[in-house]
């Protein structure tokens, strides 16, 4: 190509619009996967999302959408290219491991993990962090198109759980794929355009909190057992019927909720807290019963969840079992 042309085509693709992004992961939202953080827009110590909620926490400088699971990351569930771009660099090799057992010093300097960034029309890039380790199915200089495979969520780098972390850029200034033009400091909550496409705004769309897992376990659980993925189910000779719930994005003075009923309809046992005393990323909840001297009934048993903020129910979950014989 002629120098002229070349310099032509570089100005160009340097003064086109951003592109139009797309959900970066081959799940979907509120069944497989949920938002865990946005970007944090406070200029301050505090956080504060693009709602001015609290689904964030200090300088977060992304979009994080976690699995449900240890199970389903192993099972692979893969990155996608928000939009047509090149990718630029890459970084594998490091262990799938949470920072938790491995410390925060194990990672410096290598935060995201295992992960690529790609390049797009208008100066905007893409950061995808966290990936697993060998699972990356690009290299430097290849094209991408929306929607293509760039590797699987992992473990990798500074993370306690399975996610992606998405990180938009216009030049070298992270931005708010949400929000990109409101101000940081302006306070002004949902303002603006975004840089979703249609469908990827549909799915995206902001939530007051969720329930990532719920279940039945013959005994107490715990956080890491529920992140595992492998709670065994009860069974009618089961010690124990216990019902349990993992619901992020909490606020303070959100009250909880969680009952578990027979299949006659009676209240086995139920849990009605006291108002959160601060915003909580994540909480588990469980409710039980011992077996009783008759074991346990055969039929449906049922769990209900709620979270109430403000005298309103924000979230609500239903869930149950059947007992055989």
């Amino acid at each position: 190509m002629p120098v002229a042309l070349a310099l032509f085509a570089a100005l160009a693709a340097a003064s086109a619009p951003p592109p139009r992004l797309s959900v970066p992961i081959a799940c979907a939202i509120g069944r497989d996967c949920e938002i865990q953080n946005y970007v944090d827009r406070d200029p301050g110590p505090g956080s504060r999302d693009y709602r001015c909620g609290s689904r964030s926490y200090d300088g977060h400088s992304g979009l994080d959408i976690r699995l449900l699971d240890m199970m389903a990351q192993k099972a692979g569930v893969a990155v996608l290219a928000a939009a047509d771009g090149k990718v630029l660099r890459v970084r594998d090799g490091i262990v799938d491991r949470s920072v938790r057992e491995l410390g925060a010093a194990s990672v410096k300097g290598q935060e995201c993990g295992n992960g690529l960034v790609v390049g797009h029309p208008g100066g905007l890039s893409t950061q995808y962090c966290h990936m697993a380790q060998g699972s990356l199915a690009v290299k430097p200089g290849d094209l991408v198109k929306a929607g293509a495979r760039l590797g699987l969520v992992g473990l990798s780098g500074n993370t306690e759980y399975p996610h992606l972390h998405l990180t938009v850029r216009q030049g070298d200034t992270v931005i708010d794929p949400f929000a990109p033009k409101a101000g940081a400091g302006a306070g002004v909550c949902g303002a603006g355009d975004d840089l979703w496409r249609p469908e990827a705004r549909n799915a995206l769309a902001y939530k007051a909190g969720a329930v990532l897992n719920v279940g039945f376990a013959q005994g107490p659980v715990d956080m890491a057992a529920v992140e595992a993925g492998r709670i065994p189910a009860p069974t009618a000779g089961s010690s124990a019927l216990v019902a349990y719930v993992r619901a992020i994005g909490l606020q303070a003075g959100d009250r909880q909720s969680l009952s578990l009923t027979a299949p006659n309809g009676v209240v086995l046992a139920e849990s009605n807290g006291e108002p959160l005393a601060r915003d909580q990323a994540q909480r588990l909840l469980y409710v039980g019963k011992p077996r009783p001297p008759a074991g346990w009934p055969p039929g449906h048993y049922g769990a209900a969840y709620r979270i109430v903020r403000a005298g309103k129910v924000v979230v609500e979950r239903r869930w149950d079992l059947k007992l055989q014989p």
